[in-house]
């Protein structure tokens, strides 16, 4: 385990603050969901109630090492300062001789927000220089952007090696449900993968193999599993390349029992309109491309899922964004919550199901990091991880 911010003094000191918000902005440039900046409040609010001074740095979309105005983080500031109840100062710059002289001013109580991460090209090419100019701004540096964890970054990897660095709550919390996946599980333990592309989920699917009981399918990504047994699969999602991988993952021998749908609903075209029907799995008609899990793949899965103590679900089942073919998922993910023990899903596609359906409160945790959770599961060290000091 590593250390937090509970392990380390704070009262009077400068915290170099590390969050994840990359929030989508809407057409007028202000923030369209501030889930990722409320998941920072207790990490903050901690610091600020220890007698610290807070300086926060995020990156926000692509710019690619220029200054980009429409990805200035005005909007994510006026934001934070909403939900803090205090002032927030944004600064214009990421380091420089006025960033250090405010955050060399900063009192204890004070929130200052750095300007966009990746407007430096020295962030992504984990720039020693860089990471020195950062780690001046601060005495101690918090890591709380799990979403970021896995880029060798450097204001997730270089700072951390020049100042004595912890993780805040919600790194913590992503650490502490992630590794109840990996080590020691409470069985029977169930993962749940979907969505479209096997190439996304097969380093997990292959790492989880050797850990869990059942590993049931649904998504796009099933039908190259289908083909790979020899079944016709019309028009359906296939990738051919990961024929060959899927083949060794349905022969393999490590105990997890992989199951496929045995049902699906099929459309003659990819439209949201589209007349849906249910066949059975070995029987998609030629021209006829699959759309959504069955209702009784969904009874099946249900059924296992009901008897299970942990599972971990990523990808949704089909395309829940059109009422014709969101059964499947939205199905599935009512079996999950319903579930007791532990239940942890992960992945843009899969949160936004689960914000669809109404389910946040059938979890127990929902990771914030996509790739990171993809790579921490699939039993990779992540640099912003071990960067930081141990417990």
């Amino acid at each position: 385990m590593k250390k937090t911010v509970r392990d380390v003094d704070v009262k009077g000191k400068r915290v170099l603050l590390r969050v994840d918000f990359n929030v989508p902005l809407d057409d007028r440039g202000e923030v369209a969901d501030d889930t990722r900046i409320r998941a920072a409040l207790p990490t903050i609010n901690y610091l600020l109630d220890n007698g610290a001074a807070v300086i926060v740095m995020s990156h926000l979309g692509r710019p690619k090492g220029k200054v980009v105005d429409s990805l200035r983080l005005t909007p994510v500031a006026r934001v934070l300062e909403k939900l803090l109840g205090r002032p927030v100062r944004k600064l214009d710059q990421v380091v420089g001789s006025e960033v250090e002289e405010a955050c060399r001013n900063a009192s204890p109580g004070e929130v200052i927000l750095l300007e966009n991460l990746r407007f430096e090209p020295g962030e992504t090419e984990n720039d020693p220089a860089f990471a020195e100019a950062l780690a001046r701004l601060g005495d101690i540096y918090v890591n709380d952007a799990f979403g970021a964890a896995h880029r060798a970054h450097a204001s997730v990897e270089g700072v951390a090696r020049r100042l004595p660095a912890v993780a805040g709550f919600l790194m913590e919390k992503e650490i502490v449900f992630l590794s109840k996946l990996l080590e020691a599980p409470e069985r029977p333990y169930a993962a749940v993968l979907g969505g479209s592309k096997i190439s996304d989920k097969l380093r997990v699917m292959e790492n989880l193999l050797g850990i869990v009981d059942h590993i049931l399918l649904g998504g796009g990504m099933c039908f190259t599993f289908l083909k790979a047994k020899g079944l016709e699969i019309g028009k359906s999602l296939l990738e051919e390349d990961f024929l060959g991988e899927a083949v060794k993952i349905l022969n393999s021998d490590s105990g997890a029992k992989l199951h496929l749908p045995t049902d699906i609903v099929v459309a003659e075209e990819f439209s949201e309109n589209a007349a849906g029907k249910v066949v059975s799995a070995d029987s998609i008609p030629g021209g006829w491309m699959g759309l959504d899990i069955g209702p009784a793949t969904v009874e099946e899965y249900a059924q296992i899922i009901g008897g299970c103590k942990t599972i971990f679900w990523n990808g949704p089942m089909g395309v829940f964004e059109w009422e014709n073919f969101a059964q499947g998922t939205q199905k599935i993910g009512e079996a999950i919550s319903r579930a007791e023990g532990v239940k942890v899903a992960g992945g843009g596609d899969t949160i936004a199901a689960i914000r669809k359906f109404g389910l946040e409160g059938g979890f127990t945790h929902i990771s914030t990091g996509g790739g990171a959770s993809m790579e921490f599961l699939e039993g990779k060290k992540l640099p912003g991880i071990e960067a930081l000091l141990d417990a």
